[in-house]
């Protein structure tokens, strides 16, 4: 059995709770929520369902002395449902403002992480982060705080505000009997993910004061085939790349939902001047 104290397995852990066996192996999460708003003053809102999947696969990794590890690949799809029908939103009649605005999915390409090894390059070995262990049930909740530069501001921001400012959380669940035993090539938990941030750039809140929470569960899948058909007619029609995870050696800058805002406005710009 896998021992969460030692380095070693402990990072053997995390591989097989985040991605699949082997190098070119897909791991495919699935996730399944809502979507509130919520300002000042008034009750939170149900704006949307939503229906997200990410496509990933891990690649090993060696340093002469940081030792064996792995790098995360993947590329990730979340689409904004209609609340009533579950058909997926194109055009949203913005409640805040009045407006109909068009909808831009959650489709960012790649979302890779950095690689990681059983010790650290100062030499501290790897730990797992606030996993614990009940009978047969293990634990992992990881907050992921977010504070950084926004594409969509200008030069001025350290002075003036304007980071882009959220927290992701997501609350892996898996069996000890099942992710500690060396002898499966891997493990399926189950996931929880909750995101609080600013509006998406598309609303056009502009300055408005509020918060949009997102809040899902889902697990890893064991093939592609059973994500729900709503995901996979979307990513057949409009992104046929997500069917599987970006190449091990992917160096590309992580996309975001504002980098990718970004380009979708700026080539929607391009051809009006064009007309």
């Amino acid at each position: 059995m896998l021992d969460p104290s030692k380095p070693e397995d402990a990072l053997e852990i995390m591989k097989r709770t985040q991605c699949g066996e082997a190098d070119g192996v897909a791991a495919v999460y699935h996730w399944s929520g809502k979507i509130y708003s919520r300002r000042p003053g008034e009750p939170d809102r149900h704006l949307f369902n939503g229906e997200g999947m990410n496509v990933r696969q891990c690649v090993r990794v060696e340093d002469p002395k940081r030792g064996a590890g792995y790098r995360l690949v993947s590329r990730e799809i979340m689409l904004y449902l209609d609340p009533k029908t579950n058909e997926v939103v194109r055009m949203w009649d913005n409640p805040f403002t009045g407006e109909k605005v068009e909808v831009m999915q959650i489709a960012n390409d790649p979302v890779n992480s950095p690689p990681n090894y059983p010790y650290s390059a100062d030499g501290k070995p790897y730990k797992l982060p606030n996993i614990r262990q009940e009978g047969d049930w293990m634990f992992m909740p990881l907050e992921v705080p977010l504070f950084y530069h926004n594409v969509l501001q200008g030069d001025y921001q350290d002075y003036e505000g304007g980071k882009y400012h959220a927290m992701e959380i997501f609350d892996f669940t898996m069996r000890a009997s099942e992710i500690l035993d060396k002898r499966n090539k891997t493990a399926y938990p189950a996931i929880s993910w909750v995101r609080i941030s600013g509006w998406m750039p598309w609303m056009k809140m502009r300055a408005r004061d509020g918060i949009i929470i997102f809040n899902a569960m889902g697990n890893k899948l064991k093939r592609y085939d059973a994500l729900p058909k709503i995901l996979k007619d979307e990513i057949a029609a409009n992104y046929p790349t997500y069917n599987v995870p970006p190449p091990g050696d992917d160096l590309r800058k992580n996309a975001t939902t504002w980098t990718e805002f970004k380009k979708w406005i700026d080539a929607k710009r391009a051809a009006d001047l064009k007309k």
